[in-house]
């Protein structure tokens, strides 16, 4: 399972809701940062802040499964201890 594998490299669910935020962050600074930049005007902005956009609901999606692994991962250990 990747989530466990994910879990086991480190990766917590707090580092996935972190980059989720963090993606939103960049979509406003790459929408803003093109359309200052492109050539192209606006529509170029545009999807420049939708592609980055469209990150955070992924890094959203694995924090909820991290943190329901983790979640079932401590019940396991208070029920063997």
């Amino acid at each position: 399972m990747i989530v466990k594998m994910l879990h086991k490299k480190g990766l917590k669910s707090e580092h996935a809701y972190a980059a989720a935020f963090v993606s939103i962050g960049l979509s406003v600074v790459s929408w803003c940062g093109s359309m200052k930049v492109e050539p192209m005007g606006v529509a170029r902005a545009d999807r420049w802040g939708i592609f980055v956009g469209e990150w955070a609901p992924t890094f959203f999606g694995l924090g909820l499964a991290l943190a329901n692994y983790e979640e079932a991962h401590e019940s396991l250990h208070v029920v063997s201890d």
